[in-house]
C-alpha cells in the first residue's frame, strides 16, 4: 500500500473515530442543544462553532481549490465522491482526504489546511454571503441544486436518522419549520436566491440532482471541463461506475461507518409524494413562485416537471 493510501486510511479511521465520539456526546443533548445560531442561521452545534466560523473568515483560497456548494440533502456526498474519483483517475494515486465539509471541525483545522497539497477539495452548505471572501474571488464553484420538495422529505428523514442532529416530532412539524427556514442551515429559498444574484459572476457551474440522475456521464463531463480535470473515456467510465448511488450505498459502511445508512437512504426523484399533503404542496408552490419563479436558477430546477402531481 502506498504512503498516500496509508495516510488516507489513517485519516479515514480518525474521522470515523471522531464521528463515533460525537454521536456518543449527542446522546446527552436535547434537540435544542444540538443546534447553535450564528449570524441568524442555525447550525449543528457538535460540528460547528462560533470560533470555527471566525477562524474560517480569513482562510485563503487557492485558484485550483475545488469547491462544492449545496443546500443540505441536495447531493453533497455524491458530488464529493465524484470529485474524489476524478482526482484519483487524474493523479493515479489516492487524493488527500480530510473532512471535506468546510465549516465542520475545530478552528485549528484551517492552519492544517494551509499545508495540504493542491488540489484541495471542499464542500459546504454555507450561504454565498457566509463563505470566506477569498473563495468568491479566486475559486471555481460547483453548485448542486435539487427540487425543494424532494429536498424537504430527504432532510426530514436525515434529521430523524442522524443522531448528531435534532430529531423532529413529526413530518408536519418539520414542514412548518422548513417552509419558514427555521431549520439547520436556514431557508432553502433564501439559500438558492442568494446564489441567483451571482449566477453570472463567471466562476459558477450549476448542475441539478435530477440531471445527474438522468445522465450522470454527461454531467461528469461538464464537471471535468469546468475544473480542468482532463480524463479519457475509460476514466470517465470508471468514475461513473464508482459514483452511482447504488455503488456508494454499497460501500458506505467503509466510507461512513455506521452513518452510511443515514447518508445514503434512497436518492430518488419524486419521493416527496410519500409525505406531502396537497396543502403543503401548495405552500411550497407559493414559496417557489415568490422567490424563484422567473429566475435562472428557478428555471434550472425545472419545478413544473419535478414538483407537480
Amino acid at each position: 500500500m502506498s504512503e498516500s493510501k496509508e495516510d488516507n486510511k489513517s485519516k479515514r479511521e480518525k474521522f470515523l473515530a471522531e464521528m463515533k465520539k460525537i454521536v456518543e456526546e449527542a446522546k446527552n443533548k436535547t434537540p435544542e442543544e444540538l443546534q447553535v445560531s450564528y449570524k441568524g442561521i442555525l447550525y449543528p452545534s457538535l460540528l460547528c462553532s462560533e470560533a470555527t466560523f471566525q477562524a474560517m473568515e480569513t482562510f485563503e483560497a487557492r485558484e485550483d481549490d475545488l469547491l462544492i456548494m449545496t443546500y443540505p440533502k441536495c447531493g453533497t456526498n455524491w458530488t464529493i465522491e465524484i470529485l474524489h474519483q476524478m482526482l484519483f483517475e487524474l493523479q493515479n494515486k489516492e487524493p488527500t482526504i480530510d473532512q471535506a465539509m468546510f465549516e465542520f471541525g475545530k478552528p485549528e483545522k484551517y492552519e492544517d489546511l494551509k499545508h495540504q497539497p493542491s488540489p484541495r477539495l471542499f464542500a459546504s452548505h454555507l450561504t454565498y454571503d457566509n463563505l470566506p471572501k477569498s473563495f468568491l474571488k479566486k475559486t471555481k464553484i460547483l453548485l448542486i441544486l435539487r427540487n425543494p420538495k424532494d429536498t424537504a422529505v430527504s432532510y426530514f428523514h436525515f434529521l430523524n436518522n442522524n443522531p448528531v442532529l435534532p430529531t423532529m416530532r413529526s413530518w408536519d412539524s418539520f414542514f412548518d419549520d422548513y417552509i419558514t427556514g427555521n431549520v439547520i442551515y436556514g431557508s432553502y429559498f433564501d439559500y438558492t436566491l442568494g446564489w441567483e444574484k451571482h449566477i453570472d459572476d463567471g466562476n459558477l457551474l450549476v448542475l441539478t440532482f435530477e440531471e445527474m440522475k438522468a445522465d450522470l456521464l454527461a454531467e461528469l463531463k461538464k464537471i471535468s471541463e469546468f475544473f480542468g480535470i482532463n480524463l479519457t473515456d475509460e476514466q470517465f467510465q470508471k468514475v461513473q461506475e464508482k459514483s452511482t448511488f447504488k455503488s456508494m450505498k454499497e460501500k458506505s459502511d467503509k466510507t461512513h461507518g455506521n452513518m452510511g445508512k443515514v447518508f445514503f437512504r434512497k436518492g430518488e426523484i419524486g419521493d416527496w409524494k410519500s409525505l406531502f399533503t396537497e396543502e403543503q404542496s401548495k405552500q411550497v408552490d407559493a414559496k417557489f413562485e415568490e422567490y424563484l419563479a422567473g429566475t435562472k436558477l428557478g428555471e434550472k430546477i425545472n419545478y413544473s416537471k419535478y414538483c407537480t402531481y
